[in-house]
């Protein structure tokens, strides 16, 4: 195998195991971490992709609307977006003692309902589109936005923007259903 077949094939090799969930699933998986911190103080929302494109804004919306919530800290929101030109200056600066929920847009199979790909670990942004970035997270959400395609830039920029506002709110309500105000 050539070295860029391997590079390819590395790409692709995800060594976190990830599940295919519904809202219920990501509820649980949010559960496992605020059971693990309780101090919303301590906790990091990296929320990762750009206003400038419908399905990769599923994270900036997500992180919009927990910085309306009174989220203290929150990485990536609508107005100033952690996209893969501002992703390692803007993960640079979070403290290893924080816990840092990961949330992303992500192609795969479409179906009926809204569906996430979730983790205990971290994800790896840009994955979809052959991009390179840090791996960070120690939990991560990833909204399935679009179909995979041969083309993932269109895919994920002819996302329903309705559906990708939809699952931003249902994942900040869950956060905030399960770290209550103090």
């Amino acid at each position: 195998m050539g070295t860029r077949a391997k590079m390819r094939k590395h790409r692709s090799v995800d060594p976190v195991a990830r599940e295919r969930a519904g809202i219920e699933g990501v509820e649980a998986l949010l559960r496992k971490a605020a059971e693990r911190e309780h101090d919303r103080s301590k906790v990091v929302f990296v929320c990762i992709g750009t206003d400038c494109s419908t399905g990769d804004s599923f994270g900036p919306w997500v992180g919009l609307l927990l910085k309306e919530a009174g989220w203290p800290h929150v990485v990536g929101t609508l107005e100033q977006p952690c996209d893969a030109d501002r992703y390692e200056a803007l993960i640079g600066g979070i403290s290893p003692e924080m816990t840092i929920i990961a949330i992303d847009a992500s192609l795969g199979k479409k179906d009926g309902t809204p569906s996430y790909m979730i983790a205990e670990g971290p994800l790896f942004p840009a994955q979809a589109v052959g991009k390179r970035l840090p791996p960070i997270g120690d939990y991560s959400i990833a909204g399935i936005v679009a179909p995979h395609s041969v083309k993932p830039y269109w895919a994920i920029q002819h996302a329903s923007l309705y559906e990708v506002m939809g699952m931003a709110r249902s994942v900040a309500d869950t956060i905030n259903r399960v770290w209550p105000e103090a």
